[in-house]
């Protein structure tokens, strides 16, 4: 196997780490799915657009379409394993726009939609981008 790709698949983690990736992937997973399919609660891609352009992130229907795919398909691929450290690094990308596009300036509690969701989440994508996938996982079923 190439070095690139060992890299890439290689994890150094052991379960607790599974079971991060799994938790952060669902949650991940889910925001993904209210923005590009209205799912949850959600406004789908259309009331995504509109917020992200009132956020001054336009064109809306592109970063939406880009917000809720990296966080829809990134979760996913957190949950099985597959190709985390790319997904990690796309989602923690989109935590620190979340940051500091919407949240900085609330604080840091969530009662005042603050930034600590978002960082808890970007912790938890960083986690997984410097340790890897996890025992449990296809990215080391790939690279064993």
């Amino acid at each position: 196997m190439s070095t690139l790709i060992n890299k890439v698949l290689s994890t150094r983690a052991g379960y607790g780490l599974t079971v991060l990736r799994i938790f952060v992937g669902i949650i991940f997973a889910a925001h993904g799915a209210q923005k590009l399919f209205g799912m949850f609660g959600g406004y789908g891609i259309a009331g995504t657009a509109q917020y992200m352009e009132s956020l001054g992130l336009a064109p809306g229907q592109l970063m939406a379409t880009l917000a809720g795919g990296t966080e829809f398909f990134g979760g996913l691929a957190l949950i099985v394993g597959l190709l985390v450290r790319p997904a990690a690094l796309g989602l923690a990308f989109l935590s620190l726009v979340a940051i500091f596009s919407v949240h900085i300036g609330n604080g840091l509690f969530m009662a005042n939609n603050g930034y600590e969701f978002a960082l808890a989440l970007l912790g938890g994508s960083f986690a997984v981008l410097v340790e890897g996938a996890g025992k449990l996982s296809l990215d080391r079923a790939i690279a064993d």
